[in-house]
């Protein structure tokens, strides 16, 4: 058996589980053929969860990470996730990147984050759910509280939300990790959170979507696809994509969708 130091990627992982599938048993191979066809998922899902999912118990998903010569799920799991974070160059590279294409100048880099807006925001109104969209408004306008969350990247749309809200009167609360220190005690059944988050997502804001739903509130998420962490049963999902300009993205569309949201409740709620 490959011993698990040899297991240092995503691939080595599946070339692993492609290599002894044939010669699995029932259950062993019900595991390896989900991982193979749901790798996207295991960065940011529990054991329990994949487990549900592939219609297995927890420990014969457990078993099967130790015949690959893993320690546990866990281990198979930091595997992805590090992965996932390697996914989005840092900053320096994206901006060599964008380098290597020639024309840097600031007009050039205007007409086409212009471009990229424009084209975000074209998708997304003929993509958009508008049943999801307005349940969502319907939902917001009628709770006491909003919870608000977004992290990196998607701290800009939770700070506009929270902004907007708060001009229209309309109690909110915008969450943030300063010192680490998340505000879930602040949540209560019957509450309705806005969570957004775009790959590669947020541990903190997965985190925080959990501990709601499990303290009774309803999950409204803002993000980029259906497999995002965050769409869990229950929440209620609002896909936005932002292209990218040289791996730079702005927020053109997930703005836009923050602000419709928002002065939609504070009309909705007038209407009460």
């Amino acid at each position: 058996m490959q011993n698990k130091e040899q297991l240092k990627s995503g691939n080595d992982i599946l070339e692993k589980i492609r290599k002894i599938l044939p010669d699995l048993p029932g259950r062993m191979r019900q595991c390896g053929e989900f991982i193979v066809s749901h790798h996207d998922q295991i960065a940011f899902s529990t054991v329990a969860e994949i487990s549900t999912m592939a219609n297995v118990q927890p420990s014969a998903m457990m078993r099967f990470c130790s015949q690959l010569g893993l320690s546990g799920y866990s281990e198979m799991q930091k595997i992805f996730r590090k992965e996932v974070s390697k996914a989005a160059p840092d900053y320096a590279t994206r901006l060599s990147n964008l380098q290597a294409k020639g024309d840097l100048s600031a007009s050039k880099l205007l007409a086409e984050f212009v471009e990229a807006g424009r084209f975000s925001l074209e998708k997304m109104t003929s993509e958009i759910n508008i049943k999801n969209l307005d349940h969502a408004v319907d939902l917001l306008a009628r709770t006491e509280m909003i919870h608000i969350v977004g992290y990196r990247r998607a701290f800009p749309i939770a700070s506009c939300l929270s902004y907007t809200l708060e001009k229209l009167h309309v109690p909110n609360i915008c969450h943030d990790d300063v010192g680490k220190v998340s505000k879930y005690s602040a949540i209560r059944d019957g509450d309705v959170v806005i969570a957004a988050t775009f790959a590669p997502y947020t541990a903190g804001t997965i985190e925080f979507v959990e501990k709601a739903l499990e303290k009774g509130a309803t999950v409204i998420a803002l993000t980029d696809t259906e497999i995002s962490p965050v769409n869990m049963d229950g929440v209620i999902l609002l896909k936005v994509v932002d292209v990218d300009v040289g791996d730079f993205r702005s927020l053109s569309a997930s703005i836009n969708l923050a602000m419709a949201l928002a002065v939609s409740v504070g009309n909705a709620r007038e209407q009460i």
